[in-house]
């Protein structure tokens, strides 16, 4: 079990790195992960949802994802409170007390998911969340060194060095442990390390001796990690990405979901992708706006107001630029948004944007499908992930054909539209359609796919070349 000193220390990368090294290794492996948060979500392959890390994960392994691999979701809707998906099904919300109090219960079904993963398997990858040093969350937890006590797993204890402060991370982790829990730790591991290694060496004797435990090697900053999904919006960085011809602005919405639907155009050397944090305005130079999906539409709708992002969107049309909404963002664009059984709070509705002659109903259970379909004249594939209905005029002109049945709306002029369909941006056809519609004549090379397994490729090189892997494999087979 990879656990962290906090949260954001790459745990996730080094999972699907290992994953994909030991796989190459001929063995039988699989991820795991008890309990996640994080509204950037994946589609399973047995219907239900789990943490997008886990996904990629699965895929490090050649594996089809299961929502066993990822048992408990948390995808927050507010500061307070989540809803709480369990083996890929929603649960129902919770706000933070109740689910401390929820948690013991859920355990059974965390090692029934867990020994469901173990069948048949070699390996299981186990990454914890946040840090084993929350004490004031360890009497019911099911994330850290509560599992891996219940599941009886070894413990490698991750720190990152990039933020600072590492060496006190992992000591004041290792004090705060208590002794039956530091035994379990069988070793550490620096990540995202710059600069020479060799001036690190002393203070790999002070954690050695202030912890007694070994280390499993240090790992430099792996630069490719840009290329593959993140877990969740602490790693989403705002700013620009890119230095191409064609501007793309995303505004970084409170509650953003399944934001990796943008790497594909990230990835595009012809593409500047700007996500624009809170506080600044849409850029007036941008070509296409688009409204990402989001866990809370109607508040996240008002958030977008509170930037006064519907001012500059209004501006960006009124100067002939192009809008796309996917899922929330979609449902945004048109003239109402109505929860009538309040599924995201208190029941009412509230105006759209009024961008689309369409409104959407928030009800029926929440629909959970991967799909295949057409748009621009290109095939596409991708995820459905969203409650609620839409309908209205501008659904008479569908922006995509999915599994045959249309998808979506396109303005009367075609410069505003929007679709529900998660990770369409990765069909290269489709992708490059688009872009050649931004900026006609463009060309482009890119094989999204492909590059995305070439970089778990590169990164298992790098797991192999600066992680002591034998001594891992050794660890979990100690078990």
């Amino acid at each position: 079990m990879l656990q962290g000193t906090g949260s954001d220390v790459g745990k996730s990368l080094v999972a699907a790195g290992l994953c994909r090294a030991l796989t190459r290794r001929g063995l039988a492996v699989a991820p795991f992960k008890p309990q996640n948060m994080s509204n950037n979500a994946a589609v399973t392959i047995d219907g239900g949802e789990i943490g997008r890390a886990q996904a990629l994960q699965a895929r490090a392994c050649g594996l089809e994802a299961s929502r066993h691999m990822n048992p408990v979701l948390l995808k927050p809707q507010t500061d307070l409170g989540a809803q709480v998906v369990v083996q890929g099904r929603v649960l129902g919300n919770a706000q933070a007390g109740d689910y401390h109090a929820l948690k013991p219960s859920l355990l059974p079904r965390v090692l029934e998911s867990f020994a469901e993963v173990g069948r048949g398997r070699d390996v299981v990858v186990v990454e914890g969340a946040g840090s084993p040093a929350e004490v004031n969350l360890r009497a019911s937890d099911i994330a850290n060194m509560g599992f891996a006590e219940a599941a009886d797993l070894p413990v490698v204890l991750i720190g990152d060095i990039d933020r600072g402060g590492v060496i006190a991370a992992l000591v004041g982790t290792h004090a705060l442990l208590d002794d039956t829990e530091r035994r379990r730790v069988a070793g550490w591991v620096i990540n995202k390390f710059r600069g020479d290694v060799a001036l690190f060496a002393p203070a790999v004797e002070v954690i050695r001796q202030r912890t007694g435990w070994p280390d499993l090697g240090i790992l430099p900053w792996f630069a490719g990690a840009s290329c593959l999904p993140a877990e969740d919006s602490v790693s989403l960085a705002g700013g620009a990405r890119g230095d191409g011809t064609i501007r793309i602005a995303v505004p970084r919405l409170a509650r953003i979901a399944n934001f990796d639907d943008f790497d594909p155009l990230a990835a595009e050397p012809d593409v500047r992708l700007d996500v624009v944090d809170p506080g600044r305005p849409l850029p007036a130079d941008a070509d296409l706006i688009v409204l990402p999906g989001s866990k809370a539409t109607i508040a996240d709708l008002a958030f977008l107001r509170g930037q006064g992002w519907d001012v500059d969107l209004a501006a960006h049309l009124r100067r002939g630029g192009r809008v796309l909404g996917i899922c929330a963002g979609y449902q945004m664009l048109g003239s109402r948004i109505a929860d009538p059984l309040g599924i995201e709070g208190e029941p009412g509705s509230t105006p759209g944007l009024a961008l689309l002659d369409v409104a959407t109903v928030m009800e029926g259970a929440k629909r959970l499908r991967e799909v295949t379909g057409t748009g621009l004249g290109h095939s596409v594939k991708g995820y459905e992930m969203h409650m609620g209905r839409t309908d209205g005029p501008d659904t008479a002109r569908p922006f995509l054909s999915l599994a045959g049945q249309p998808d979506g709306a396109q303005s009367r002029d075609g410069r505003v539209v929007g679709c529900y369909l998660h990770g369409l941006f990765a069909a290269d056809g489709f992708r490059r359609a688009l872009l050649a519609s931004l900026r006609p004549g463009l060309q482009s090379d890119l094989a999204y796919e492909t590059l995305v397994e070439e970089t778990l490729d590169r990164l298992a090189d790098h797991i192999e070349a600066h992680l002591a892997v034998d001594r891992l494999l050794a660890i979990a087979r100690r078990r």
